[in-house]
């Protein structure tokens, strides 16, 4: 399943803008260690597959404890927490998955458009809503919940750096392989 056409090239014109380096004048690669698969040489990052991979696997865990907990608080939340909360699961929910299906596709297939459109879900929505449940003393914070939403934060932290370490050197791999064709 591919992003639309549209979205893929914006979301590469953002990439190459946001993540490349305009000063970089060598093709070599520093600090990153590349492998070479077929005479390919793969760029994908090893700390943000193991952390989507450890992700994929607890958020069914962190989205049963939610329910559980949202269903013990929820008869004593006024109506416009209780609307929230309910708004906030099924959107932390539906953004998830995206963000995870995104993040597995960009890394491992290393295409930039996906895991810059990653990237951005996880620093835009779902850091900020999992600040939101996890710092909102009004919303009657359960030690579950607490502890739920604390690893759920920690892995979204994680991934939004090793994602933006990631991201930067797939552009600047893809720069190269650009510039190296327009040799041939």
């Amino acid at each position: 399943m591919e992003l639309p056409h549209p979205v893929r090239r914006r979301l590469e014109d953002f990439s190459r803008t946001v993540f490349s380096d305009p000063s970089r004048t060598d093709l070599t690669d520093g600090d990153h260690v590349k492998y070479r698969e077929h005479g390919r040489e793969v760029v994908s990052s090893l700390p943000l597959q193991m952390s989507l991979y450890f992700n994929m696997w607890f958020f069914p865990w962190w989205w049963i404890g939610e329910v559980v907990m949202l269903h013990l608080k929820y008869s004593s939340l006024p109506d416009y927490y209780k609307f929230i909360l309910v708004t906030v699961l099924v959107v932390m929910t539906v953004i998830e998955a995206i963000r995870l299906y995104l993040g597995y596709a960009g890394n491992l297939q290393e295409k930039v458009p996906e895991l810059a459109g990653f990237w951005l879900l996880s620093i835009l929505l779902q850091f900020p809503l999992i600040l939101f449940q996890l710092f909102n003393e009004s919303i009657i914070i359960l030690p579950l919940e607490r502890g739920v939403h604390i690893v759920l934060g920690l892995f979204i932290l994680t991934q939004a750096v090793s994602g933006f370490a990631a991201l930067r050197e797939m552009v600047r791999h893809t720069e190269s392989q650009f510039h190296l064709r327009q040799f041939d």
